[in-house]
């Protein structure tokens, strides 16, 4: 699995491929790592330079993949100061779903980020991978019911409920529609996907075996097809299901090379359960970044020590707040390189 081969774009040659070699089970000489969040909720100067500006047109980035998918099925998003998308016609009946756009159309309405992705491949000039995102289809499915956020979900499955034939055939759709954005993001030039089940947590075992999983599965297993089909090398998935430490064996076994964990769960526990078939990713708590350079370094070596030196791609057990300190986010990047060459040594 050559990870540094350029693509047929053209693409710079990738200077560094330990993220991907660690994502595919291979041996690292220290443990990579990266952080969730997008630049316009995190960086200040990023912040700063937006904040007169229209979203949509600065700022589409992997922190509103979700309203972008659910965009291009037809739902109306608007922004909300300070609370973010909001989608002012929910589906509320199951008519709703015939005013959703064909998924197969979707991809075409999203070339604008097909554009970026190769654009942004070109300028990272090899430096490191890119990563493509997609929320999945139950996490998709809430903010279509839900109109935006919400702490219960509650509207949302009070369709699995009432309406389980209804939901699995929207979940089809989103399904249809994320398999050629995924697999059009590889041929844009992503080099790993990553895929959200933000709201894992408010679906206990059975409800999610039921109507969150079996579409997980297939958007790994259609993907991969898909890419074959296409002519394009095989990427490393990620699954990162927030919350969904009840599933783990099964997300283990869902398709996908690397796992992510949040910070709830325990890094040997996840390891025990989950065995050494899938690289896992995560899972400091990100207001740990809030604590002195010095504690970070402490609890990154704690979490190395816990997870063990292979298979492992460090990162935060969700994404950056917007208030944290670039310097401590910095520090938690550096303690990771240097602690985990020092546990090599051992």
């Amino acid at each position: 699995m050559e990870a540094n081969e350029s693509g047929p774009q053209g693409f710079p040659e990738l200077k560094n491929d330990t993220f991907l070699r660690a994502a595919w089970g291979e041996e690292t000489d220290y443990t990579p790592v990266w952080c969730m969040r997008q630049a316009g909720r995190y960086l200040p100067e990023f912040r700063e330079t937006r904040a007169a500006q229209d979203f949509f047109s600065t700022c589409r980035s992997p922190e509103v993949c979700c309203e972008l998918t659910l965009q291009a099925l037809g739902m109306e998003v608007t922004m909300v100061p300070g609370k973010g998308p909001s989608f002012p016609e929910p589906l509320r009946e199951e008519r709703d779903l015939e005013r959703l756009r064909d998924p197969a159309t979707v991809a075409s309405e999203l070339d604008y980020v097909f554009q970026a992705i190769t654009l942004t491949r070109q300028r990272l000039a090899g430096r490191v991978p890119l990563i493509g995102f997609a929320g999945a289809p139950w996490t998709l499915m809430t903010y279509m019911v839900e109109g935006g956020g919400s702490n219960t979900m509650a509207q949302a499955k009070r369709w699995l409920y009432q309406r389980p034939q209804a939901s699995h055939q929207l979940l089809r759709i989103l399904t249809d529609a994320l398999v050629p954005y995924l697999v059009g993001q590889v041929a844009a030039g992503a080099q790993a996907l990553q895929l959200f089940e933000s709201h894992a947590g408010h679906l206990g075992p059975q409800l999610f075996n039921k109507f969150a999983l079996p579409y997980i599965r297939d958007v790994a297993k259609r993907v991969k097809a898909g890419l074959q089909e296409a002519g394009l090398a095989p990427v490393p998935m990620i699954i990162f299901a927030k919350d969904g430490h009840f599933a783990l064996e099964e997300l283990a076994q869902a398709g996908y090379e690397v796992v992510g964990l949040d910070w709830t769960v325990a890094p040997e526990k996840a390891r025990d359960r989950v065995g050494k078939t899938v690289t896992l990713q995560g899972n400091l708590d990100p207001c740990a970044l809030y604590a002195s350079e010095e504690e970070i370094g402490q609890l990154v070596q704690q979490m190395l020590s816990d997870f063990g030196p292979q298979r492992y791609i460090a990162n935060l057990g969700h994404g950056l707040y917007p208030d944290m300190d670039p310097e401590h986010v910095g520090a938690f990047v550096d303690a990771v390189h240097r602690h985990s060459r020092l546990l090599r040594q051992n």
